[in-house]
This record gives C-alpha cells, sequence and structure tokens, in this order.
C-alpha cells in the first residue's frame, strides 16, 4: 500500500492523482493522509482488488480505515456522471484525503482529465476560488464542469459580499455542485438555488465510496432501507466498502448481507425520496421524550439570517438531557430569545432549547461538520 502526503498544494495533488490513476489500473492501493498526521507505521495489505483506503473523522470513538476496491470507486463515479448528464471537468476545491475529495479526483480520471486543482494549503478563499475556476471555465467552454463543495465553502461564497461577487459568477457557470459533508441548512439551499447555483445535496460516506444519494434520489445501482424499528438508514450496491482495515469485528458489525448499516435515521417521504433525520446516538432524552437534532437544527436555521446551528443534549438533574443550541446569525437575523417560537410551532415545547448561544462560527472537524462534542463543552462552560 502507498501513503501519500496530502498538503493541498498542486504539486501533492498531481502526486496523487498518478498514484490513484495506478491504484485504479490494478496498482498497489493508495492512502492519501493529511501532512500533519503521524505515521501510522505498518499497517496491514488492504487485500486484492483495492484501490483506496480512507481514514474516517471518528466522529463516534475511534477513526477507522476504509477499503474502496477500484471497482467501487468507478462504480460510484460512472453513476455519478450519468445522475449529472455525462461525464465532464472537475475542479477540486476539498482536501483530497477525505473521500469528497478523492472521489473527484476518480472522476475527473474516469472522464479523461484530472481535476482542476484548487491550493488549499492556507484554507478556502472566495477569491481564489473565483479566479482558478474563471480559468478553467474559460478553457473548457462547450464541457461539462462540476465541483463539489461542503457547505461551509458555499456559505463564504454566497455571503461574502461584493467582494465574492466573481466567486458566485464562477459558481453559476458549473454544470452541477455537489454539496456534501454534512447536513445544508434549508436557507442555503435556497439561496444558491436563487442565485443562480446548480446545487445539488449528496449523502453518503467513506462507506459508500462518497455520496450515493443525491437530493434524496439513490444513484444507479444504489439501494436504501429503514428499519421499520427506529428508522435506521441502510445502504446497498457497487460502491460499497469491502471493511475496515485489519478491524473485522467493526466490519462485521455494519456490513452484513451486503448492506451497510449506518449510524443515522431517515424517513421516505411520498415520493419515495430519502429524507435524513440525524445521527442515532445524537437522539436526546429530555424529560423522558425523544429529540431529535437535526430536526431542531432545521428549524432554526430556515428562521430568517440563522446561519448555521448545532444542537445537543447536556446532562441536567432536572430534566436528565436538557436541550441546548450553538447558532449563528446575521446581524439583520432573529435573536437566540426569538427562536423558541418557531421550534415549539413545528415539533412541540420538548425540543425548545432551554440554552440559546451566539457564536460567530460553529467549531468543524474533518471537511466541515459540526464538532458536537466541541460545541456540547462550550455549552457546557457558558451555564
Amino acid at each position: 500500500m502507498r501513503t501519500v502526503r496530502c498538503d493541498g498544494s498542486p504539486g501533492q495533488l498531481a502526486a496523487l492523482t498518478e498514484a490513484l490513476a495506478e491504484a485504479l489500473d490494478g496498482g498497489p492501493a493508495v492512502l492519501p493522509v493529511e501532512s500533519r498526521e503521524p505515521s501510522a507505521g505498518e499497517l496491514p495489505d488492504p487485500g486484492p482488488g483495492a484501490a483506496l483506503v480512507i481514514e474516517t473523522s471518528g466522529s463516534t470513538g475511534q477513526p477507522k480505515r476504509v477499503v474502496l476496491s477500484a471497482a467501487a470507486l468507478r462504480a460510484s463515479a460512472e453513476a455519478t456522471h450519468q445522475r449529472l448528464g455525462g461525464p465532464g471537468r472537475w475542479l477540486l476545491a476539498l482536501p483530497a484525503h477525505h473521500i469528497a475529495g478523492a472521489q473527484v479526483i476518480v472522476r475527473g480520471l474516469l472522464a479523461g482529465h484530472p481535476p482542476t486543482p484548487l491550493d488549499c494549503r492556507s484554507g478556502f478563499r472566495p477569491d481564489q476560488f473565483a479566479q482558478v475556476a474563471a480559468g478553467m471555465l474559460a478553457a473548457t467552454e462547450g464541457q461539462r464542469r462540476y465541483t463539489s463543495l461542503v457547505p461551509t465553502q458555499l456559505h463564504r461564497i454566497l455571503t461574502g459580499g461584493p467582494e465574492n461577487r466573481a466567486a458566485l459568477e464562477a459558481l453559476r457557470g458549473f454544470d452541477a455542485v455537489l454539496i456534501g459533508g454534512a447536513a445544508i441548512p434549508a436557507t442555503l439551499r435556497a439561496e444558491a438555488l436563487a442565485a443562480g447555483v446548480a446545487v445539488i445535496c449528496t449523502y453518503g460516506m467513506s462507506e459508500t465510496a462518497g455520496g450515493c444519494i443525491y437530493d434524496g434520489v439513490p444513484l444507479q445501482g444504489a439501494r436504501v432501507r429503514l428499519d421499520p424499528v427506529d428508522g435506521r438508514i441502510s445502504l446497498t450496491g457497487p460502491m460499497l466498502t469491502s471493511g475496515y482495515l485489519g478491524d473485522p469485528d467493526s466490519t462485521a458489525q455494519v456490513l452484513r448481507e451486503g448492506w451497510f448499516h449506518t449510524s443515522d435515521m431517515g424517513r421516505l417521504e411520498p415520493d419515495g425520496r430519502l429524507h435524513v433525520l440525524g445521527r442515532i446516538d445524537d437522539v436526546i432524552i429530555t424529560g423522558g421524550q425523544k429529540v431529535h437534532p437535526a430536526a431542531v437544527e432545521r428549524v432554526l436555521t430556515a428562521q430568517p439570517g440563522i446561519r448555521a446551528a448545532c444542537v445537543v443534549g447536556l446532562a441536567d438533574p432536572e430534566w436528565g438531557q436538557l436541550v441546548a443550541a450553538a447558532v449563528v446569525r446575521d446581524p439583520t437575523g432573529l435573536s437566540p430569545d426569538s427562536l423558541d417560537g418557531a421550534v415549539r410551532a413545528e415539533l412541540g415545547a420538548a425540543s425548545v432549547p432551554k440554552l440559546v448561544r451566539e457564536l460567530p462560527e460553529l467549531p468543524l472537524r474533518g471537511i466541515g461538520k459540526p464538532d458536537r462534542a466541541a460545541v456540547a463543552k462550550l455549552l457546557a462552560d457558558s451555564r
């Protein structure tokens, strides 16, 4: 197995692209890791057919290394192109050691054109995105153009004011902008669509070679089912992982009879689309009633001027757990004290946060997901 360190530079991305091209053609599997991470030492052989090993962000305990075969990567990329209207040129604006970034490289390779890289060593900057994207769009006129972002990046482009106008104009030039890595607030999605950005919301994880559900509809070959008791989402299809590297016990817990059993809950809408409700282990039990943080977050971020929200449960002697929320709002947005009515009306009294704190930004982890542990500590310390 070949380890490639990722620092976000174009030179490093070229090296990773070359390694992934060899892996897709039967060469050694690739393990992309963040440049600052210590060496993992000697690792087990990922097995025949393996092309990519991706380290998870470790949101539920110890990080794991997800093994993906060349066949799984190809199936995912081909299904994506089929859904989007055909192969095209890709711009890579995500960290390549996460599955979403690595899959942009795979899609570009299978389309015959390695992706155009955005230098991410200094973080994501809308002005830099505008420059690179404009150059790519000008050079690929007449072809389909795609990119993939996380909600935080989209938010920065849409809310930066006149100085980000060029970035928004460039974003409008893409035939599809995949948004994943974290739940997108309804207001942010609506704002993007109103601005002429062709956003597609994706759901998936490293174990499914990235997003396998686009705007609630499975990609070609993918299937979804829900547990009739707790609504747990299970996924299957040719893009599934072959397991966790050197961890057969964890593999057996989530891969059973050809299905990957996620830690998320969902419901199927009348039109058959999957609606993700949040993680099963995030459920808050307050006063004997269950509260789903993701549902509360959706109500909060649907209110005027509320840009982001993270809801957690805090230990409480009276309630067992107390519903608490951190929100990020525009200067003209509703004050935190004005939000309880909207939550009460839609979800009931038990879901109303009893503690709300305003933050300039939510702490993030991995590719852009809210760091719930960090939020919980901030809120607990503020009591």
